[in-house]
């Protein structure tokens, strides 16, 4: 089964946010507790106000069969706002897709730095990639308490001794 990772467009706006929910409300079941998930997602957003978000942003779509099965967002600033999965779909490498591309996206930007506040489900994903947790956080939806995790990845080029030993080379 094939995905294809491409642009956001506005007709994907309802797909991506039923996606959105369901990954909250049955994706994200053991790790936060059902008044956690309906603080998180208490509907399917509107599509209106969902679509001026995602068009804010470098947003991207994996398709599998032709049906949207995750999204993944990058605001100017170098944040990770929505990175989510359909359920269905959770373990079968589509994040990892979707973040190869955000990847090269963040590099054309010019970017050096990437930052996120992930969930407890998301935070594996990102240390898998090298991301770094900063610290852990509380924050408030709805009154109801939520954990999640500010995380950062470097993007600039790692320098070694065998890298700084090859530039002096080349400069005499």
């Amino acid at each position: 089964m094939q995905v294809t990772v491409r642009r956001f467009e506005d007709e994907d706006a309802e797909a991506t946010a039923r996606i959105y929910f369901d990954a909250v409300r049955v994706g994200a079941r053991d790790h936060y507790d059902e008044a956690q998930r309906r603080a998180w997602a208490s509907a399917v957003p509107d599509t209106p106000p969902w679509r001026a978000r995602l068009r804010s942003q470098a947003s991207f779509v994996a398709e599998r069969d032709g049906a949207i099965v995750g999204f993944m967002t990058l605001k100017p600033d170098g944040c990770i706002d929505l990175a989510f999965v359909a359920p269905q779909a959770m373990g079968t490498g589509v994040a990892r897709q979707l973040y190869e591309r955000l990847l090269a996206e963040a590099a054309a930007m010019g970017l050096r730095q990437l930052h996120t506040e992930a969930s407890h489900l998301a935070r594996p994903f990102f240390e898998r990639q090298g991301w770094s947790v900063i610290k852990q956080q509380t924050v408030e939806r709805d009154g109801v308490a939520l954990t999640n995790f500010v995380m950062e990845k470097d993007l600039t080029p790692r320098k070694t001794p065998d890298s700084d030993a090859r530039r002096e080379r080349a400069s005499q």
